[in-house]
């Protein structure tokens, strides 16, 4: 069984970066990674998505500012946020697309001045 604990999250200005990190027990070998993230009020979404060898996809609104990476042993999934924008405050989660394991509990990144 595949278990997701995600950190980095935090208060930024607008422009500014966070880096957040899903540590993953269990083997992720094979897994297509994904980040996801839910705004208040609003579904949840795919955000960034990483194959096992590397392959990366993003939502439209975060090409060239987001970056997904990983190391598959240990499990680990990463995701670089540059020139953050308010619109980017959400809870970020990590999992598996896309059959989902246990949701984590994330992490808050709050945008804002």
């Amino acid at each position: 069984q595949v278990q997701l604990v995600e950190s980095g999250g935090g208060l930024v200005q607008p422009g500014g970066s966070l880096r957040l990190s899903c540590v993953v027990s269990g083997t992720i070998l094979g897994n297509y990674m994904a980040w996801y993230r839910q705004a208040p009020g609003k579904q949840r979404e795919l955000v960034a998505g990483i194959t096992t060898d590397r392959s990366t996809k993003y939502l439209d609104s975060v090409k060239g500012r987001f970056t997904i990476s990983r190391d598959n042993v240990p499990g680990a999934v990463y995701l670089q946020m540059d020139s953050l924008k308010t619109e980017d405050t959400a809870v970020y989660y990590c999992n598996t697309y896309p059959n989902t394991c246990s949701w984590g509990q994330g992490t808050q990144v709050t945008v804002s001045s």
